[in-house]
């Protein structure tokens, strides 16, 4: 009797989460657990080593808190129970690794990926998942290039770095006053993509960019770039790179006596980069896509349950935790987990979640994206000002961000 009702189970999966092999050669298997739920395999991949691996890990865990909870709920798609079983792979913020992880998420017939952390790693991996006809929901991933591809699987629950230069290169002339701009960026697809997009907004607002570096994400030395700056008398320097570098960075502009505002994106808005930075931290400021979490009518309570569990948030664990739940509910609508049939129903999200309400338009990318400016006070990062979107009722203005939100 128990073969019976072991073969039945997979039976069930195989029709819920797969097609036949006449229909799609490529399609993810299921398998069944041992309780007989169908086991739907997600793929995450972000640095888990390495300089950047504190966001990595943070990334795994809003994918992870996500699973968690809806499989302690019992989670049911076509009538079926379900079980999220979590894959995380660490890419090393490697374009060449990313590929090599991409490769086996498809041969290990993963039903969705949610990742990569990087748009470095994100953009190549993102063929690969487009060949074997995978969804990839970036959680973190801001270079617009990502979802110009015309893949239909490739969805962003964040706002693009078109959308944060502009801002970010706005603020910059008409809110921090800065006529005499300087840029370096890490030349990697995020770094030059968001500086590129930066100087665009600070031309488009009257500014001028006076001098322009670039260093990589491995660099720890600035000194003769910020030397090279200092000679050009900017009164702003802006970062397009991680933390790992942008501390250092603000430490050795105060060693060189380089008084410029320092001004970055999402990728230097964490609670790493107040610890790197130290005294340094003062005064910098950062963007982060969306609104402050505790604005978001379930941003408290997500605050709350994540950080009992993982600790402090660094940077993307909000955008991951939607990106998984907006998975789910379209898996539900389509009463399959086989990326081919709930494919179409990404297209038609409209999920309240953590970080916004969640809808895409037609490449895939969040429509009316926000983002938020904020400042390093007394050794937290403090709002300033939110710039575009359509945030959901507010419940209530925010104070001190002492926990970044989320990229």
């Amino acid at each position: 009797m128990k073969k019976i009702m072991t073969v039945a189970a997979l039976a069930a999966a195989l029709g819920l989460a797969a097609c036949s092999k006449n229909e799609n050669k490529d399609a993810p298997a299921a398998t069944a657990g041992a309780d007989g739920a169908v086991v739907i395999k997600v793929g995450h991949a972000a640095p888990l080593t390495g300089p950047q691996a504190h966001l990595g890990k943070d990334n795994e865990n809003g994918v992870r808190l996500a699973i968690d909870e809806l499989n302690s709920k019992g989670f049911e798609i076509g009538g079926k129970k379900v079980t999220f079983e979590l894959m995380s792979e660490d890419d090393q913020a490697d374009p060449r690794i990313a590929t090599t992880v991409a490769k086996k998420f498809v041969d290990e017939g993963v039903n969705v990926v949610i990742g990569h952390l990087n748009s470095g790693t994100t953009i190549p991996a993102s063929r690969i998942y487009n060949e074997a006809g995978i969804v990839e929901v970036s959680p973190s991933a801001t270079n617009p290039k990502y979802t110009q591809q015309g893949y239909k699987g490739a969805f962003r629950v964040m706002a693009n770095d078109i959308q944060q230069g502009k801002a970010l290169g706005e603020f910059a002339v008409k809110d921090m006053g800065a006529k005499k701009i300087a840029i370096i960026d890490d030349r990697t697809a995020y770094g030059q993509g968001l500086a590129d997009e930066f100087e665009k907004g600070v031309t488009a607002s009257g500014g001028s960019v006076i001098v322009r570096e670039f260093t990589n994400d491995k660099a720890s030395d600035f000194t003769a770039i910020l030397t090279k700056i200092k000679g050009q008398k900017p009164d702003l320097v802006f970062y397009g790179g991680m933390d790992g570098q942008g501390a250092p960075m603000a430490r050795q502009m105060k060693t060189l006596g380089l008084t410029a505002k320092f001004l970055g994106g999402d990728g230097i808005h964490t609670a790493e980069f107040m610890k790197l930075a130290g005294p340094a931290a003062e005064g910098v400021t950062a963007s982060l896509p969306g609104v402050p979490l505790e604005s978001m009518p379930h941003g408290p309570d997500f605050k709350q349950r994540f950080e009992s569990k993982y600790g402090v948030i660094q940077l993307y664990a909000p955008y991951c935790y939607d990106a998984m739940m907006v998975v789910a509910e379209a898996m539900k609508r389509a009463g399959s987990a086989d990326p081919a049939k709930y494919m179409p129903e990404m297209g038609k999200t409209n999920h309240d979640g953590v970080t916004a309400n969640i809808t895409f338009d037609g490449n895939g990318d969040l429509q009316g994206g926000a983002i938020t400016v904020y400042r390093v006070e007394g050794g937290q990062w403090k709002f300033i000002k939110t710039i575009g979107g359509a945030p959901a009722a507010p419940a209530a203005a925010p104070a001190a961000d002492t926990a970044p939100a989320a990229k």
